[in-house]
């Protein structure tokens, strides 16, 4: 048999010389590079920096300015900033604001509603709001779309339309918004750096700067006012400033203003009010700890926010508060995940928003691989307060053996739905009742401790003081302080379903556990009858296994509505999102 050799060729390609070329292609593979694409990339980008970690500031500007990402203006911006397609694609295609649209694909309209179908919204009925807009609106101008917690629980239902925001929304005032043409936020009346300083703002951290007080001093304080991390985990912060110090720097800082747990509202109600007590917070939680630059995350859905965070850091540079580049405003991009602190730090760094697996926490190895300090909005506007006033002043406020004061968000059924500033440690009793009660023919059944995550509770444990720890033997938690409250004319199961499906649309994905899990819960919780021990089955997996907290809290709504709601008929068809 006539053996073959390299040069032979065969039925599916030509013989060539053996140690030849192949020969050169046509035309170069992959997607081609439009010089006018690339052209309108660099007039957009302008003279910002070409650095990996601002792909999705570099990405939002795309959007905004073209109302969706197209294949072309991708590629051009990979060229622009040197990155691989590949990567600036699954970055995009990660987060909910971003539309990308391929080549031959139809891009969205001009105009998109977003209306919020989170808990409050669902039960003051935003999913036949979406419903009826939907089946009214034109295609071809306007696209309807559920959307999560938009952090405006207070005016539940809520829709946006582009960037306007409409509270206690129905469809003639939506419609009328959609008409007139209004598509950016309105900026509330807030205090400027001017009105601060005049009532006295920044000089706690001129002392701290001065040499007035020492930073073991002001840890001291932290530590005996009781200040916790509060958009959340509560840990102890003169604590973690402690721990951030221990490593050797260079250190840096970032600020959570990712506040996406359904039912909360707290950080964008200081932040529209009052943002330089939070700055001075965060100055001298960064004086604290060395930390050479700040980092302000900030979600996507607080527009106004952003318009008054962006205006104000400028305005503190310009007054020689700080240097220029010291406080970074980054965007989020409509991802629940990114507020937890280490997925939030990979959205910093341009990257999609995957929390890491721990050790090393992010005190020791966190932005950029240095040891970084994270605080909570909430938790760095109360640090002023509490050295200028006292410890003791702020710890003597709480109530039934805690210490402090916390910031409430109450929505739900009750008549005056907002912040209460309340003691650490109140009930939820009494804040239905600081809340104007509950809404006329409407009789108080469950509520909801801490957000989509905290777990559902009956009324009957309406007396149990609400603080970190005090409902661990209830299988809840507190948590970021969102309160939501259910009257009898609410379906347990279908608030299950409704939480489980939002964490189901916000997994990250990277796990298993949380990724099937989520998915698996929704399926079972839909069906006519509940699987109580495949349920509590797939709880302590997803608690075991999951990376993060949203894997691992997310079990806590339907085993809370197994324990304390069992008399109800759980488990009927329910309208909402699966």
């Amino acid at each position: 048999m006539e053996q073959k050799t390299a040069g032979d060729g065969g039925p599916d390609r030509p013989a060539r010389h053996v140690g030849s070329r192949k020969r050169a292609r046509a035309f170069p593979k992959g997607r081609q590079l439009e010089a006018e694409a690339f052209r309108e990339i660099r007039e957009l980008l302008g003279d910002m920096p070409r650095r990996h970690d601002l792909l999705i500031e570099y990405l939002h500007l795309i959007q905004d300015h073209y109302h969706y990402i197209s294949a072309r203006h991708l590629r051009a911006l990979c060229e622009e900033i040197r990155l691989p397609q590949a990567a600036a694609y699954e970055v995009a295609t990660f987060y909910a604001h971003f539309d990308v649209v391929k080549e031959g694909e139809t891009p969205p309209p001009p105009t998109t509603v977003r209306i919020c179908d989170s808990i409050t919204c669902a039960i003051k009925g935003a999913e036949a709001l979406y419903r009826t807009l939907k089946s009214s609106a034109e295609p071809s101008q306007v696209r309807v779309m559920r959307a999560p917690c938009m952090g405006r629980c207070d005016t539940a239902p809520v829709c946006e339309v582009g960037h306007y925001f409409v509270d206690h929304a129905t469809q003639a005032s939506v419609e009328t918004v959609i008409k007139s043409g209004k598509r950016e936020t309105e900026i509330p009346r807030y205090e400027t750096l001017s009105e601060y300083r005049a009532q006295g703002g920044y000089k706690v951290l001129e002392s701290c700067l001065k040499g007035e007080r020492s930073v073991d001093a002001v840890i001291k304080e932290m530590s005996d006012a009781g200040l916790r991390g509060l958009g959340g985990a509560g840990f102890p912060i003169g604590r973690k400033w402690q721990i951030v110090r221990s490593y050797p720097g260079p250190r840096l800082m970032t600020i959570n203003g990712d506040e996406g747990e359904p039912g909360t509202f707290k950080d964008r109600f200081y932040l529209e009010r009052n943002p330089h007590q939070m700055f001075e917070g965060a100055l001298i939680g960064a004086w604290a700890v060395e930390a050479e630059r700040i980092y302000l995350y900030m979600r996507d859905e607080y527009p106004a926010v952003l318009h008054i965070l962006a205006h104000e850091i400028a305005a503190l540079e310009q007054a020689g508060i700080i240097e220029k580049g010291k406080i970074e405003l980054r965007r989020g991009a409509g991802a629940y995940i990114c507020g937890e602190e280490s997925a939030m730090i990979e959205s910093i760094e341009g990257k999609r928003g995957y929390p890491r697996n721990r050790p090393p926490y992010i005190a020791e190895v966190g932005l950029f691989g240095r040891p970084t300090l994270n605080n909570n909005v909430e938790t760095l506007y109360w640090v002023p307060e509490i050295l200028l006033k006292g410890a003791k002043w702020f710890a003597d406020h709480g109530v039934n053996g805690s210490k402090g004061f916390r910031s409430w968000s109450v929505s739900g059924r009750v008549k005056k739905p907002g912040v209460i500033v309340a003691p650490a440690g109140i009930t939820a009793r009494e804040l239905i009742e600081l809340a104007g009660g509950m809404e006329d023919g409407q009789e108080f059944k469950a509520y909801l401790p801490g957000g989509a995550s905290g777990g559902i509770l009956p009324s009957s444990l309406a007396d149990v003081p609400l603080d970190f720890g005090t409902l661990d033997k209830y299988g809840a938690f507190v948590g970021s302080h969102a309160i939501v409250i259910f009257s009898d004319k609410d379906d347990i199961a279908e608030i299950a379903i409704n939480l489980l499906s939002f964490f189901k649309s916000e997994s990250c994905g990277q796990c298993t556990p949380c990724r099937v899990g989520c998915d698996k819960a929704v399926a079972l919780l839909t069906q006519r009858e509940w699987d109580k021990e495949l349920l509590s089955e797939l709880a302590q997996t997803m608690r075991d296994a999951s990376i993060c907290g949203l894997g691992q809290a997310a079990p806590n709504a339907f085993i809370s509505a197994m324990q304390f709601f069992l008399d109800e008929r759980l488990g009927t068809e329910v309208a909402g999102r699966a």
